[in-house]
C-alpha cells in the first residue's frame, strides 16, 4: 500500500506506507517477554488496538480467531505488567530527555468495573448502596473490578510525555471499614499500612524513572492531601500542587494555611470559560 504526500518542495511523492514505523513500536519492547512469539503477538495486538481507539476488542481484531487470539494472550501467566510497560517507560523517559522546563507529574486513580457473577477471578473494589429492598432496608452489592493509579506525566503547554509510574490492585477486604475508624484513629496508622501510600510510590518511581527532580510537579487532588507525601517531595527535590483537604498549621503553628492565604496579596488572576449541562 502506498500513499501520496506533499514534500518540502511541494511536489508530491509516493511513500510506502509499509515502511513508515507505527507510533506503537516505539512502546514495546519485544525482546522484555519470555518468548519472543509473545512480544509479536502484543506488537501486532496494540498496533489493531492503537487504530481502533475507543472500540471493543472484537471491534478491533475484527474476527473470531483474532479476539480469541488476544484473550489467550491477556490470561498467559507468561505475561506480566512489566513486559508490557517497561518499555513505554522508557519512551517516556525519552519523551522527556527530549523537552526542556518543568513537567507536571498528574497522579489520580481510576477504577475498572466488570460484570461478573463470580468475582474471584478478577476481584473486588467497593460496596455500593443499591437502594431500599421491598421492606425499606437498605440493599448493598459489591462491585467487580480493580483499580489502577497512574502518574501521567504532560508538559505545562498540555503535552502528555507518557506514564512514569503505575499501580493496579483489587481488595479483598472493605467490610467494617466504617466500624473500624471508631475503634483506630486512622491518622495514628503508619502511611507503610495503608493504600494511600500508593500516593508515595508513584512519585518515587516516577523521580526514579526521570531523573532531574526539580523539574517535576506532583499534581493531586484532595486525596494526595498528606504530609508524608509534601516530606518526600521536599526530599526527593521536585515540587507540588495539591487541592487542600485539611486546614494544616503554617508558620510557627499559630496560624493556619487558610489564614496565611487571606493575607496574601493576590499573585495574578486566570479566567477559565466553563459550560453547563445546556452548553451554556
Amino acid at each position: 500500500m502506498s500513499r501520496r504526500s506533499t514534500g518540502p518542495d511541494g511536489h508530491q511523492d509516493d511513500r510506502d506506507e509499509s515502511a513508515v514505523a507505527h507510533w506503537t513500536e516505539r512502546e514495546i519492547d519485544k525482546t522484555a517477554f519470555k518468548d519472543a512469539r509473545l512480544g509479536q503477538r502484543f506488537g501486532e495486538l496494540l498496533r489493531q488496538i492503537g487504530d481502533g481507539m475507543g472500540g471493543s476488542i472484537p471491534s478491533a481484531r475484527h474476527d473470531w480467531a483474532n479476539t480469541k487470539a488476544a484473550y489467550r494472550f491477556f490470561a498467559n501467566e507468561r505475561v506480566g505488567e512489566g513486559d508490557i510497560l517497561s518499555d513505554h517507560f522508557a519512551a517516556t523517559r525519552t519523551r522527556y530527555d527530549d523537552c526542556t522546563g518543568p513537567i507536571l507529574l498528574i497522579q489520580d486513580t481510576t477504577e475498572f468495573s466488570y460484570q461478573r457473577a463470580n468475582t474471584s477471578a478478577i476481584g473486588i473494589t467497593k460496596s455500593v448502596n443499591s437502594g431500599r429492598d421491598k421492606g425499606g432496608r437498605w440493599r448493598h452489592h459489591t462491585v467487580c473490578g480493580m483499580l489502577m493509579h497512574s502518574s501521567l506525566a504532560v508538559t505545562v503547554e498540555g503535552l502528555p510525555l507518557g506514564l512514569a509510574a503505575v499501580k493496579f490492585w483489587t481488595r479483598k477486604n472493605f467490610k467494617g471499614t466504617s466500624q473500624l475508624k471508631k475503634k483506630v484513629n486512622p491518622t495514628r496508622v503508619p502511611i507503610e499500612k495503608k493504600e494511600s501510600v500508593r500516593w508515595l510510590d508513584n512519585l518515587r518511581q516516577s523521580i526514579e524513572r526521570l531523573g532531574q527532580p526539580e523539574r517535576c510537579i506532583h499534581i493531586g487532588d484532595r486525596e494526595s492531601d498528606i504530609y508524608e507525601l509534601y516530606c518526600l517531595t521536599q526530599e526527593l527535590g521536585a515540587h507540588f500542587l495539591v487541592r487542600a483537604c485539611v486546614d494544616r498549621l503554617a508558620g510557627d503553628g499559630g496560624h493556619t494555611i487558610a489564614t496565611e492565604v487571606e493575607e496574601t496579596s493576590v499573585k495574578g488572576v486566570h479566567y477559565t470559560d466553563v459550560r453547563d449541562d445546556k452548553a451554556r
